[in-house]
């Protein structure tokens, strides 16, 4: 798999302190379904970041929660040049572990896209 330039995930795209995420939690609007909740900090920043707040309790083994975030790193590694300049954490439920991956995919693609018709919005 080739990354092509500008698709990278460097650590400026990711949410690293906890002052960060409390932003996020304290100040956000949310976007989601059953499976997966994304909270988007209300104040715009320099670039997009993410971040995880995916819980033992509903992801209980480590390889099933590094894989999921691998999933989802990929799939806003890919849509970071679409998304708004804003800070964002994926929360995750148990039941994402029965989601067949094309169907995955197409779910958080359409969640990038109602991140982004939101963004406009306000």
């Amino acid at each position: 798999m080739q990354v092509r330039a500008g698709e990278s995930y460097p650590r400026q795209n990711r949410l690293t302190r906890a002052i960060d995420y409390r932003q996020v939690f304290e100040n956000n609007f949310r976007q989601g379904d059953v499976n997966i909740t994304i909270l988007v900090r209300n104040e715009p920043g320099s670039l997009a970041r993410l971040g995880f707040a995916i819980a033992k309790k509903q992801i209980p083994k480590a390889i099933q929660r590094n894989r999921l975030k691998r999933v989802l790193r990929e799939s806003f590694r890919k849509n970071k040049y679409r998304l708004p300049d804003h800070d964002m954490v994926i929360m995750v439920r148990r039941s994402i572990l029965k989601l067949d991956p094309a169907l995955l995919n197409s779910s958080l693609e359409k969640h990038w896209n109602a991140v982004i018709k939101q963004c406009k919005k306000s």
